[in-house]
Order: structure tokens, then C-alpha cells, then sequence
């Protein structure tokens, strides 16, 4: 049985990460979460450094956020994560976000595979170093989220077609899963997030999206739909609270 399940990671709402309301933006925020697991793992020898001299990586399969509050501008905020579940294919990580007073900023769900960066088909995680990864999973702290599933959308009119460029690309050569994110978001206006909050926010799924060039060239599409659900829990005074579904349809007539 392995120690010190659970990592614990600090850092600072820096004032270039909030936006116009003094709070951390989304993107960051998930950006410390994606770090963090990267962290964990790699003090627990499965870090994509390690990872990559045998030829496999990490690759996120599925995120979901959801929040009680953001870290305001100078604030100091920590973020657990933890392994919950490890299958054959699969691996579930957890992550609870806590502000320096041990204030609950919210919580965290991932689906995460390990892929052979030559055929990008998923390894078997009980198999790779012995299985040793199960030795990690930690079953008594709790994440109070439902997990990510399946989005049920009987109708979406696309609001948007993006290209994908040089910036959107990450180590594994794919679009960064957060860009995902951030482009949803986007598609509200200023004064809309003047008036509302997110609460919880999830992919539906994250596409291996490659390449910057023959995205480019080829116009590949990442055609966004927009499922906005009211929500009565939880509102912060003067505001509403909205869940936002990330429904990501790849648009099979622009590859």
C-alpha cells in the first residue's frame, strides 16, 4: 500500500490570470488542474517524461468542473488531486479546489488514457510497470460531483466553425484540451458574464485534433454548440447561474 495518496499543489490568483471581475479565469483554472496531474504523476513515476522514453503519453479523455466560487485577484489557492479508479484502458483522477482558509472553491472529475505515441491507441494500464499504478488509488476522500458522461442533445444549431493554429497545440501535438474550453466561453459576451457565473462546465468529448498546418489548410472545424441550463442552486447575489454543456462536434465535410 503506497503513502501520500492524494498531491497538494499552491498557487496565486495572479492578477494577468483574472478577468474583468477580479476572478480567476476558467482557462487557468484548468490549466492548474491539467498541472497538477502532471505533477502527481511524475512524483509517482507515470509523468509524460517517463512516459515518453517508452514511447507512450498521457491524453485527457473527458473534464468536469464545477464550482462554488473562483479565486479572486492576489488570493492563494491550493488544488488536490488524487487516482479514484484505475481500469484496463481507463484511469479516473479527482481534484478538489481550496482557498487558504480551507474555503471550498469547488471540484474536479477526469477520464484519462495512456496512448502509444506511434499507434495512438491506448495501453493497458494494469500491465505497464506492473500494475504499480493501482497502488496509488485512493477511495475514502471524496469528490462530491457527478462524473462526466454523455451530453444528450436531441438539436444544436452550430454557432461557430474554429481553426485551429500554433497556439492550440500541445506536447502531444493536439489541440490543448482547455482550448476547448476557452472557445465555449467565448461565445458569450461581456456583459452576459457581467450578469451570470459558471457552475459547472464539461466536454462532452475532447477530439484528437493534430495538427496546426493541415488544420489550416484543410479548415478543419471544430463547430461549437451552445447548451445553456439554468440552475437555481447556489447564486451569488445579483447574478445567475448557468451550467454550460461543451458539446463538440467535429465537422466531418471540412477534413
Amino acid at each position: 500500500m503506497k503513502e501520500n495518496k492524494v498531491g497538494t499543489y499552491s498557487f496565486v490568483a495572479e492578477p494577468f490570470h483574472v478577468d474583468f471581475t477580479g476572478r480567476l479565469f476558467m482557462g487557468v483554472l484548468g490549466n492548474h488542474l491539467l498541472n497538477c496531474a502532471g505533477f502527481h504523476a511524475t512524483e509517482r513515476g507515470f509523468g509524460m517524461a517517463e512516459l515518453n522514453e517508452s514511447n507512450y503519453t498521457w491524453v485527457l479523455s473527458r473534464l468536469a468542473i464545477e464550482l462554488e466560487d473562483m479565486p479572486a485577484q492576489y488570493e492563494e489557492f491550493s488544488v488536490d488531486t488524487w487516482v479514484e479508479n484505475v481500469y484496463r484502458l481507463f484511469t479516473d483522477r479527482n481534484f478538489a479546489i481550496y482557498g487558504k482558509d480551507g474555503k471550498v472553491y469547488g471540484y474536479a472529475r477526469s477520464v484519462w488514457a495512456m496512448i502509444n505515441m506511434d499507434t495512438r491507441k491506448p495501453a493497458d494500464l494494469l500491465s505497464l510497470h506492473g500494475g504499480d499504478i493501482v497502488d496509488y488509488i485512493e477511495t475514502e476522500k471524496a469528490c462530491p460531483i457527478e462524473k462526466p458522461g454523455r451530453i444528450k442533445v436531441s438539436s444544436c444549431m452550430p454557432v461557430r466553425s474554429m481553426d485551429v493554429y500554433y497556439s492550440d497545440i500541445d506536447i502531444n501535438g493536439h489541440v490543448n484540451s482547455i482550448k476547448y474550453i476557452e472557445h465555449v466561453l467565448d461565445l458569450f459576451s461581456k456583459d452576459w458574464y457581467a450578469g451570470h457565473v459558471i457552475r459547472r462546465t464539461w466536454p462532452k468529448a475532447i477530439p484528437a485534433t493534430r495538427s496546426a498546418s493541415s488544420a489550416r489548410k484543410t479548415r478543419m472545424g471544430l463547430t461549437i454548440s451552445k447548451c445553456v441550463k439554468t440552475s437555481a442552486e447556489r447564486i451569488p447575489k445579483g447574478k445567475s447561474c448557468v451550467e454550460v454543456n461543451l458539446n463538440l462536434i467535429t465537422n466531418s465535410n471540412l477534413l
